[in-house]
């Protein structure tokens, strides 16, 4: 079996501490959450990171799949001007997706982009520090349906089982950006309704609800993991695991959740 991690995180830029400064104390929990996945990451002793992200460029109608040898975190959007980061890329994994949804007539476009946005970035930051060899494939979702999700993510676990490297999953977004007046979205009911049935379900090990949530209330939310949440229930289909919650914290009015599939 070649996949030997999986887990949830979140990706506010605030978590760094060259743009978020004071703010980053409230999101403490967040912090030890991540803190303590990285030492679970570093002991599954990864070869790739799989990474879904929602800012590795949206397409309407195609999953994307960034096949860069060499990516490049900068934040110069966020008022950083001197943060730079750069990762290994995984192009032989990225070819293999590509070729198996050529096969499976799954809609998907392999990119070549140096650039890794803060959906993947800040994550990484907190989970790398110790494995200086691993290389990060960088993987976008759609606005294609839930089903055509998860069935991205099935595809996503037959590469990672024809491997002969040890793979990790994550699923990075953030909850929803409803919840208060101050929220960015402002406020919605559906926002903690979404943050609430999403909890309950990965802790009732209920991977099918999330792919039955209502797809309007889902929207209401205006959040931006879902889409990552059902492609990680693709990979993790028929799979026995369960999910440990490290954190969820809304000091800002948007949902952080943060926790680990536990694969036996």
């Amino acid at each position: 079996m070649s996949l030997v991690f999986a887990g949830i995180v979140p990706h506010p830029v605030v978590l760094l501490p060259s743009v978020g400064k004071e703010a980053i104390l409230k999101l403490d929990a967040t912090r030890i959450a991540l803190e303590k996945l990285e030492q679970e990451l570093y002991l599954a002793k990864p070869h790739r990171i799989i990474i879904i992200t929602p800012h590795e460029g949206v397409f309407e109608d195609a999953f994307v799949v960034n096949a860069h040898t060499e990516l490049e975190s900068r934040f110069e959007k966020f008022g950083d001007m001197t943060t730079e980061f750069t990762w290994k890329g995984a192009s032989d994994l990225a070819a293999k997706i590509q070729h198996k949804a050529n096969e499976q007539h799954l809609p998907t476009r392999l990119v070549s982009n140096d650039y890794l946005g803060h959906g993947a970035s800040i994550p990484l930051l907190y989970l790398t520090a110790h494995l200086k060899d691993v290389t990060i494939l960088p993987i976008g979702y759609s606005k294609l349906d839930a089903k055509s999700h998860v069935a991205f993510g099935e595809l996503i676990k037959e590469v990672i089982m024809e491997s002969d490297k040890r793979i990790a999953v994550l699923a990075s977004g953030d909850m929803a950006h409803t919840l208060t007046k101050d929220s960015p979205a402002g406020f919605h009911k559906d926002g903690e309704w979404f943050d609430t049935e999403i909890r309950n379900v990965l802790s009732k090990e209920d991977r099918q609800g999330v792919e039955t949530l209502d797809p309007e209330k889902v929207s209401h939310a205006d959040e931006c993991l879902y889409r990552s949440l059902l492609i990680m229930c693709g990979v993790l289909s028929n799979m026995q695991c369960s999910f440990e919650e490290y954190a969820y914290e809304a000091p800002f009015g948007v949902g952080y959740l943060t926790g680990q599939f536990h694969v036996s």
